[in-house]
């Protein structure tokens, strides 16, 4: 008898399949992809929904999950937690860490991502693209502490061969395209084959669009929600960039015990991560 799986998503956008739509609207993204490949009987869960941060994870998301008891589930998180006022990577790694006990005490089997780094495909003021890698370094620092902990598979996402390129990315930069989330569903797959049979991911023809095109979704959708955002994230931005400019001056006047760090949640040389983090006032 064939064993029948429950796969799972949990998480924000990049786990809903945003940058990736069929000719109806519907999103799909990695986890459709993935999980129509299964050779085995599946169910397939995707409770993730576009905005989400850790707490709605955990209160909301979560507790449907575990309903099914999944015997995958991919927690995709922390991206909005960066990009609010008030971001907490103590409160992030709170809220993850209760999420993934509670899907290993079940015997899931967790998939996490590592978060690219967006200043490098993203045009955006210097001091601006400082304090936003280093919120974004936290959350990866937190998700690799929660790997680490769990011992749950993470694909790190830096470390593939040509993330950076324009055709993996949306036209908003912040979220994969279709070749994106393909390529996200092919590394996935390399992590699950071990132990499910999954058929190689197909790798659609990559389609320019043309520039108007391009236009038109940014006026349509990139530009309401920048505006929006920046309701909430440009107060808090404004306030990091001072605090910045005030780090630099401390920093001449070597005034070092002025700085704020984020607590280290984990080792880094155990940890191996080829990046090594220094938070500060973010």
């Amino acid at each position: 008898m064939q064993r029948v799986a429950t796969f799972a998503v949990l998480g924000d956008s990049a786990a809903s399949g945003v940058g990736d739509t069929d000719s109806n609207g519907n999103s799909r993204g990695w986890s459709y992809y993935l999980a129509k490949n299964f050779k085995d009987p599946l169910v397939y869960i995707n409770l993730s929904r576009p905005g989400a941060k850790s707490d709605e994870i955990l209160y909301d998301q979560l507790p449907k999950a575990i309903i099914h008891s999944p015997s995958i589930t991919a927690v995709i998180v922390g991206g909005n937690d960066a990009l609010r006022n008030g971001f907490s990577p103590e409160q992030l790694h709170q809220n993850l860490r209760a999420t993934i006990k509670a899907l290993k005490a079940i015997g899931s089997e967790v998939l996490l991502l590592q978060l690219h780094d967006p200043t490098l495909i993203v045009p955006m003021p210097k001091t601006l693209g400082i304090v936003l890698s280093r919120r974004i370094n936290a959350v990866n620092q937190v998700t690799q502490a929660i790997a680490a902990e769990f011992g749950t598979e993470i694909l790190r996402t830096r470390e593939l061969e040509g993330i950076y390129e324009r055709k993996v990315w949306h036209i908003d930069r912040m979220h994969p395209s279709k070749f994106g989330h393909q390529l996200l569903a092919h590394h996935f797959r390399e992590i699950l084959s071990k132990r499910w049979e999954i058929a190689p991911i197909s790798m659609d023809p990559i389609i320019a669009k043309p520039k108007i095109e391009s236009i038109k979704w940014m006026l349509r959708n990139g530009t309401p929600w920048f505006l929006k955002r920046s309701v909430d994230l440009l107060p808090a931005a404004l306030y990091l960039i001072a605090c910045e400019h005030l780090r630099n001056i401390l920093r001449q006047n070597q005034e070092s015990s002025a700085l704020i760090y984020y607590p280290e949640f984990v080792n880094h040389r155990e940890a191996g991560l080829l990046e090594v983090f220094e938070e500060r006032v973010s």
